[in-house]
């Protein structure tokens, strides 16, 4: 990396922008909609109907979490997002630690991404190449999945956008379709049993919701990346509102559409729901509909890795620019783009993606790495919100402010759905004991991690800077 890496960035260098509304809007769209809603109806295929109240609900979640980001990032605009509010409303070891999981969330959750990715290229492949469907060429095509996103962003930011911006329009299609067209295929039979778990409705909704969640990381992406938006104090929280509430649309409509379309036991052998939910609809037997379809969602699949790489990076570049991780974090290639973190982060979503193939497949892969990043994600959640709770109160002690009741529904929302995410993460699809808590387990051993990083930082550290004054 030495001949291809600088000295860190000065604070004139964090400045970067290069990405106007559009492409901010885009990166929160990109985001959000990856694989995950493609894939999210056989993964709640157990638990039936009943999970489009749970998808409704942590819609609501979704929400509170856009408004609330939108908040804070007009009142601290700054490179890290989740991290950035953690550090200053609490210090040093609590902003280290949610930079450490916010990083542990995006390469895992790239795996994540990929390991839903690689279904629906298997579902193209597989009629003209059986041999495809194996577990050695799935791992073989998520190391590719993950590796071109990568050799993009270290191109340059312009390239990295342009990518993103025809792929957030391009993702947009065949969701467009099925939530306008699809509804209007629905038979109300198929919504019976509404829930097929086992489990009562609150234990289902909420097991779900877990599942759900997953489809709407992405939401603070734009503050992540704050550094490379023209204008962040406007255009930061816009696109996050605006991605937020396009990608919420498109998801409840879409999803109510497929499982109309297609009964839960169907849903649950599929492995490319949305491309059998078009084949149904065009009937006749044909399949070009889903073959269509299964070719949008692996452009969407990879504008998605696109953007999470570099937020892989951006969250690292953050934390090493105050000293919080190490400093090859923060060096800028001769493109301007932070290489090291970059390459680091797609080699540990290579290492998860493999370690998750290792005896299981499919759907297992694709839900163990999902919870994974379920809980390291609401962790910075959670302490955004905590700091919003923070800063409100202490705001309103010192003078009346306008918006004190909502920002404070908002946040506590956002800090209830972030603990219910957390404590609702076990794999109860597992194979095995092992696999139910895998979760818990590979997202522990990714904190540990951080532990001698954090005690080899620590003197390195700056302190944070005061806590910007209430600005409506």
């Amino acid at each position: 990396m030495s001949d291809t890496t600088s000295a860190p960035t000065t604070p004139e260098q964090r400045v970067r922008g290069g990405l106007a509304l559009p492409q901010a809007t885009s990166l929160i769209v990109g985001s959000i909609i990856g694989v995950g809603i493609f894939n999210l109806p056989g993964a709640l295929a157990s638990y039936g109907p009943i999970s489009l109240l749970a998808m409704a609900l942590t819609t609501v979640g979704a929400l509170a979490l856009a408004l609330m980001f939108a908040a804070l990032s007009r009142r601290l605009p700054a490179d890290g997002g989740p991290y950035a509010y953690a550090r200053v409303a609490f210090g040093n070891p609590t902003g280290f630690a949610n930079a450490w999981s916010y990083w542990i969330t995006a390469w895992a959750g790239n795996a994540a991404i990929v390991t839903g990715w690689v279904l629906y290229v298997q579902y193209v492949l597989r009629e003209f190449w059986p041999d495809a469907d194996t577990n050695t060429w799935a791992i073989i095509f998520c190391l590719l999945g993950l590796w071109l996103p990568a050799l993009i962003n270290l191109s340059g930011v312009k390239n990295m956008g342009a990518v993103q911006l025809w792929t957030s329009i391009l993702k947009f299609i065949p969701l467009a379709i099925m939530s306008t067209v699809g509804l209007f295929f629905i038979s109300t039979a198929n919504f019976q049993p509404f829930n097929q778990s086992g489990d009562t409705a609150p234990q289902a909704i909420l097991g779900a919701m877990a599942v759900c969640l997953f489809s709407y990381l992405g939401v603070e992406t734009a503050a992540v990346a704050a550094a490379k938006v023209n204008d962040p104090d406007r255009n930061v929280p816009r696109a996050t509102v605006f991605g937020t509430l396009a990608s919420a649309a498109v998801y409840l409509l879409s999803l109510v559409a497929v499982f109309g379309i297609l009964p839960s036991a169907t849903l649950g052998e599929s492995k490319a729901p949305y491309s059998d939910a078009f084949n149904a609809m065009v009937g006749n037997g044909s399949t070009w509909a889903g073959y269509a379809v299964a070719v949008a969602v692996i452009i969407s699949g990879f504008g998605a890795l696109n953007g999470w790489t570099m937020i892989c990076a951006e969250m690292p570049l953050a934390a090493a620019n105050d000293g919080l991780f190490p400093a090859r974090f923060a060096r800028l290639s001769s493109r301007g783009v932070p290489a090291f973190g970059i390459i680091s982060s797609t080699a540990l979503a290579s290492i998860a993606m493999w370690i998750s193939y290792q005896g299981s497949g499919g759907y297992n892969v694709f839900l163990t790495l999902l919870y994974m990043t379920g809980i390291t994600a609401a962790i910075p959640y959670a302490f955004s919100a905590l700091a919003q709770i923070k800063w409100r109160i202490v705001d309103q002690r010192a003078i009346h402010t306008p918006r004190f009741i909502r920002d404070m529904v908002v946040a506590v929302l956002s800090l209830v759905f972030s603990v219910l995410f957390i404590v609702y993460s076990r794999n109860t699809g597992g194979e095995s004991e092992f696999w139910v808590w895998a979760p818990f387990i590979m997202a522990g051993a990714a904190m540990l991690i951080g532990i001698p990083v954090y005690l080899y930082q620590r003197t390195r550290m700056t302190a944070p800077e005061p806590v910007p004054a209430f600005r409506p």
